[in-house]
């Protein structure tokens, strides 16, 4: 008989296609049951609920040990859409003070997908957050009613101290962005949004629990599944120990209440920061619950900019703040020594260009300069050093090396503070100019005005004070920072070390002294206290859009300082108008707890003036 070789080869044909289809259906069921979590969970969800344990969130604490914020109930209206039968929406509604029409565009938000990308029939979701204690215990009583739904406890962040709002933060409710980010985070959970709470949120949220309670076939609660046994506790949050003393920080608020600006004050020997006030500022309850987001959009829109931390975002022109950097640095290149002196007949005069100055005798050399703030000793120093061929070879190359001493002075960069949003300002380097004027063609002349802190030059608040503080320390900082201690960790090292500018510390003492003379009988003398040796610098910044800006540093006491503050105060006209006056409140408050008789005059004009109305725009 013939063999039928068609039929042998449709046999294997047909055997080869039973065994794809088989291996088709086996890597189907593996995906099914093994490697595709989400028909696992859709299974566990008919047998189980794990229901979040969320942990109490760190406490914060100021530098004395004083509460500034806590944790206080909140409860949210949960759900698992699959779960829930028909219920009497009326009696619902009247439950939770919310109208039939709010409830039902409470569903359909839920249910889409562009507002709650997380959204699924079979894991709890969120319909209602932040019930009243009264709401709560009305509904917390019909509950059995309601089959489906669930009260999640969660916290609210309450203020021990209405201030501090740019230091502190607020929390908020997570973003897809956020949970894309951080594996930790589920819909409906809280994060921390701008200040401590946004850069120590690793921290402050410590461990979510679980419970893990079982159903019955009709979906029903049956208790906890093997008796908690797979049950997990949350861990509740490190707590925080600022460094801000916050009554001196509420003090220093309330000067810069009506005035748009900036304080800052830094304990010199640790970088601690004693008070970082943002003006015009806001209430940290307004962000805080159910009323969150419309407060939050007012701030937004509001035109003075409450939101913006102008301590660590402002970037201005510093003034005469900046003449001690000069000062030091025109010292360390040799440009002069302690007996140079310039002359000053009306300001700065040169080449047909003019740079005006106040009336004081001339010429002077440094420490005069210093205490009189004389334009003129910084700008012929500047050019000096500059148009020095011979020892730098170019214009360009002695520019470098200036910015090279300022960026060790911590301008020009970000200097590392322990908040979120920290700007850099603007140091110009020889390609800035050499692409503005063209190469080998501008010299000291050409760019005089950064030798008094204007011009292209940009400071924050946060970086003159720094630079105060690197004085008072007589040649070396420590980077700012607002947290003084974490529950049970060591702090980060590079947070705390030591920063030497390239500087030699020698010089620091001839500035320091400048400074001190100023307050004696120079530009600050309304920073003279009979108690307190206090030593400092004012500033007046020029401003294109309207009145001066008014600035100041000082440093107290001159030996072994305790605070080193820098006030900077937008359209306020000369640094010893409202500059020092500021600046000098803040330092006898913290170093005396009160103010003397005689100057409570001076605090009373500080806390009743008002600068905004030179802005430009009325207050609203």
């Amino acid at each position: 008989m013939r063999k039928d070789y068609n039929l042998e080869k449709r046999k294997y044909v047909i055997g080869g296609f039973i065994v794809i289809i088989v291996c088709i259906f086996l890597i189907r069921l593996f995906n099914l049951q093994v490697a595709d979590s989400k028909y696992k969970a859709y299974a566990d969800s008919n047998a189980f609920l794990k229901k979040a344990i969320y942990p109490s969130r760190g406490i914060i604490y100021d530098r004395n040990g004083k509460v500034v914020v806590f944790n206080q109930p909140a409860y949210d209206v949960m759900l698992i859409p699959k779960d829930v039968q028909q219920f009497d929406t009326l009696d619902f509604c009247r439950t939770l003070s919310i109208t039939p029409e709010q409830l039902k565009k409470r569903f359909v938000d839920m249910k889409d997908r562009r507002l709650n990308p997380g959204y699924s029939s079979y894991s709890p979701q969120t319909l209602m957050t932040h019930l009243s204690a009264e709401d709560y215990g009305r509904l917390q009583e019909k509950m059995y009613r309601y089959p489906g739904f669930f009260i999640q406890k969660r916290i609210l962040r309450e203020y021990g101290y209405d201030a501090a709002a740019n230091v502190l933060g607020n929390i908020r409710e997570v973003s897809q962005s956020d949970i894309d980010k951080d594996p930790y985070y589920s819909p409906g959970d809280y994060t921390g949004d701008l200040g401590v709470e946004k850069s120590y949120e690793q921290y402050l949220r410590g461990e979510k629990g679980a419970e893990i309670l079982i159903r019955d076939a009709k979906g029903q609660i049956q208790g906890r599944y093997e008796n908690g046994a797979h049950d997990k506790s949350a861990v509740s949050g490190k707590n925080l120990k600022l460094s801000i003393d916050i009554e001196l920080q509420q003090y220093a608020e309330s000067l810069m209440v009506n005035k748009i600006g900036a304080i800052v004050a830094i304990e010199p020997e640790s970088g601690e920061i004693l008070a970082m006030v943002s003006a015009p500022t806001y209430s940290p309850s307004l962000l805080v619950g159910r009323q969150r987001g419309a407060n939050y959009r007012r701030l937004v829109n509001d035109k003075y900019k409450p939101l913006y931390d102008r301590a660590l975002m402002g970037a201005y022109p510093p003034g005469s703040t900046f003449k001690p950097g000069q000062g030091l640095i025109l010292l360390q290149e040799d440009i002069i020594n302690l007996s140079t002196a310039y002359p000053c007949y009306g300001g700065y005069i040169n080449a047909g260009l003019k740079v005006g100055c106040h009336g004081h005798g001339s010429p002077l050399p440094l420490k005069p300069a210093l205490q009189t703030s004389c334009n003129a000793f910084f700008c012929w120093g500047l050019k000096n050093m500059l148009d020095r061929r011979s020892k730098y070879g170019s214009t360009a190359e002695a520019f470098e090396v200036w910015k090279k001493h300022l960026v060790s002075l911590g301008y020009g960069y970000k200097l590392g503070v322990d908040l979120p949003g920290e700007k850099r300002g603007f140091i110009p380097n020889a390609k800035f100019y050499n692409d503005r004027y063209g190469e080998n063609r501008w010299n000291g002349n050409t760019i005089i005005s950064v030798a008094i802190g204007q011009g292209e030059i940009l400071a924050t608040p946060i970086q003159i004070a720094n630079l105060c503080a690197s004085i008072a320390n007589r040649g070396w900082f420590i980077t700012p920072h607002v947290v003084k201690e974490i529950e049970d960790t060591v702090m980060p090292a590079d947070l705390i070390a030591k920063r030497f500018p390239t500087i030699d510390q020698n010089h620091f003492h001839d500035v320091a002294e400048g400074m001190r003379m100023a307050v004696l009988g120079g530009t600050c003398t309304i920073a003279n206290l009979p108690d307190i040796e206090v030593a400092g610098k004012t500033g007046t910044a020029q401003n294109p859009h309207g009145k001066d800006h008014s600035a100041f540093i000082g440093f107290a006491p001159y030996n072994n300082p305790k605070i080193a503050v820098c006030v900077y105060v937008e359209n306020a006209g000369y640094g010893a108008t409202y500059g020092v006056p500021i600046g000098s409140l803040v330092i006898e408050k913290y170093l005396k707890g009160h103010i003397s008789e005689n100057r409570k005059y001076l605090e009373q004009r500080m806390l009743e003036s008002n600068t905004i109305i030179y802005s430009g725009v009325k207050k609203h």
